[in-house]
């Protein structure tokens, strides 16, 4: 049995302690934001907030979460009440396929949460982990500065 704590909430799971978190997330909690990429931290369309810290959740075994808090784009906003973050990346028609966006937006986060106004330096060095096949990361990259900027 594992414990986690996702998104503020408490699970007990009966999984393998060598599981990747990625695969206790989406099978057995139905958080399906992360995405399978590539299975080799290479990606980032994995990204979830582990403690404090963004980590590829494909490479991370659940027994290693320990106590810290797993916060995935599930727990920031949803259609209706999007995060800050998760508005400005709408505002700024950051997403094209989609498919990276979630990791973008929790890697974004975790910067936002240490530094709320990032310069474009920052943005660019902490965002470098995550691809984005379509090439929209000049709008993700406008979209956290803009999110960073808000009141």
């Amino acid at each position: 049995m594992i414990d986690l704590t996702v998104n503020g909430e408490r699970h007990t799971l009966d999984i393998d302690p060598a599981m990747p978190l990625l695969y206790a997330l989406r099978n057995s909690l139905e958080l399906n934001g992360a995405k399978f990429g590539c299975g080799l931290g290479q990606c980032g369309a994995c990204t979830v907030i582990v403690g404090d810290e963004p980590v590829f959740s494909c490479l991370l075994p659940v027994a290693a979460v320990g106590e810290r808090n797993v916060r995935t784009v599930e727990g920031l906003g949803d259609a209706q009440h999007p995060s800050r973050l998760q508005q400005a990346f709408i505002d700024r028609q950051a997403a094209q396929c989609g498919y990276c966006i979630a990791g973008m937006i929790m890697r974004a986060q975790a910067l936002l949460d240490r530094v709320p106004s990032p310069t474009e330096a920052q943005i660019r060095e902490h965002m470098a982990p995550n691809l984005c096949r379509c090439g929209t990361h000049m709008r993700i990259l406008a979209a956290i500065r803009d999110a960073g900027h808000r009141p």
